[in-house]
């Protein structure tokens, strides 16, 4: 009631360009584009990671307005975003209906172009999004993790049409790793060593696909560190989600 009433006498503007009425208006909202692959040396063999945009305007606006600077109000449109692209990833095949059958009965908003796009596959009906960890002190300062309330907005995207899916916070990154901001790629490999952990109170479901989702994708250190670290815990990721790729 109150967030209404808050509408009212101070309505929302778009995070990237101002505009009045949503957290993201539909000028904004064509950044995210087609799923297209991105090639990292860490990831090489690991693991396969995708991204929606490139770390830079409308979307690096997007993101920074959301990550740091409080407007929790984006998780909808970017977790809308993420569950768009879940059911182009190619996940494999499984029993029952598709994702993409499933999010096709009801109509999604167009997509724009990518520079490299990946061809919709027939993705499981069922699928498990595990959140990339964040430092206990960036979470702190970002009101909770982040990350996890973006994978939550996606699940709720992805439930609503018909879509088995769970959210699994099975990593953890201890106090003592860095900020990764300014790190080259073998300091971020460093920096994630021991500190990056499974928790077993957040293990993903049996016979689900695993799709790791975070917010950028720099060097590929961290997506293969979430790799690695729920593979020697026995789980399986099918991808790496991200809503944008710097470099």
């Amino acid at each position: 009631m109150l967030e209404k009433l808050l509408d009212l006498v101070i309505p929302s503007r778009c995070a990237a360009c101002g505009a009045r009425g949503e957290p993201c208006c539909a000028r904004c909202r064509v950044v995210w584009g087609a799923v297209r692959e991105v090639t990292r040396v860490p990831t090489t063999g690991v693991v396969r990671v995708f991204s929606l945009a490139r770390y830079c305007g409308v979307g690096r606006r997007l993101l920074l307005a959301y990550k740091e600077r409080g407007r929790r109000d984006l998780a909808p449109p970017l977790g809308l975003a993420l569950a768009e692209a879940v059911v182009e990833l190619p996940l494999g095949e499984a029993a029952g209906a598709s994702v993409s059958r499933a999010w096709g009965e009801a109509a999604a908003p167009p997509r724009a172009s990518a520079e490299v796009a990946v061809p919709s596959a027939s993705a499981p009906a069922r699928v498990t999004l595990v959140p990339a960890p964040s430092r206990p002190s960036a979470l702190r300062v970002r009101g909770g993790p982040h990350i996890e309330r973006l994978a939550n907005a996606a699940a709720e995207a992805l439930a609503a049409r018909g879509v088995e899916v769970a959210v699994a916070p099975a990593l953890e990154l201890a106090g003592s790793a860095r900020d990764a901001v300014g790190l080259g790629r073998a300091e971020r490999v460093a920096n994630l060593a021991g500190r990056l952990r499974f928790r077993e109170a957040g293990r993903p479901p049996p016979g689900y696909p695993v799709v790791v989702l975070d917010d950028v994708v720099t060097t590929g250190a961290t997506a293969a560190a979430c790799a690695r670290a729920l593979a020697a815990a026995g789980v399986t990721v099918s991808a790496v989600l991200t809503l944008l790729s710097a470099g």
